[in-house]
């Protein structure tokens, strides 16, 4: 019968250092720039423009710490605002295109690097993998 706790402790250990590689790989790409407000940009492309609330939202993160991030990235140049047009009090956050640029090539360096590591696994182990995933990110 196999070790549930054995399970879960490898498991554990094995996410820590997938994301102790990750943010030093976002670190790679740009010094600047962390995991955290790569997932930003990530999300302001996935959804065409958002408010810096809903970034706080999403990553449940408090509001003043997004806005640091958010200032930070305009002034690396890679996010812009623009009046709402719902609402012309706020500003939708887009991706400008150094933004655009950034990300393609992070998305791109990170594609290879999946490439290399998974090149000895046949397409049912990836298939599995990838569900195992899903599944994970649903359970929360």
């Amino acid at each position: 019968m196999p070790d549930r706790d054995a399970a879960l402790e490898t498991i554990q250990r094995e996410l820590t250092a997938f994301a102790r590689r990750a943010r030093h790989k976002a670190a790679q790409l740009h010094p600047e720039l962390s995991l955290v407000t790569y997932s930003m940009l990530d999300l302001v492309k996935e959804r065409g423009s958002c408010r810096a609330a809903d970034l706080a939202s999403h990553f449940m993160l408090d509001k003043s710490t997004v806005s640091r991030q958010v200032g930070a990235l305009e002034r690396l140049g890679l996010l812009g605002r623009q009046a709402d047009p719902d609402d012309q009090r706020g500003q939708l956050l887009h991706l400008t295109e150094a933004g655009e640029q950034l990300l393609a090539e992070a998305y791109e360096q990170r594609r290879r690097a999946f490439t290399d590591r998974f090149t000895s696994w046949d397409d049912e182990d990836l298939d599995r993998f990838a569900a195992y995933l899903i599944r994970y990110g649903e359970s929360e």
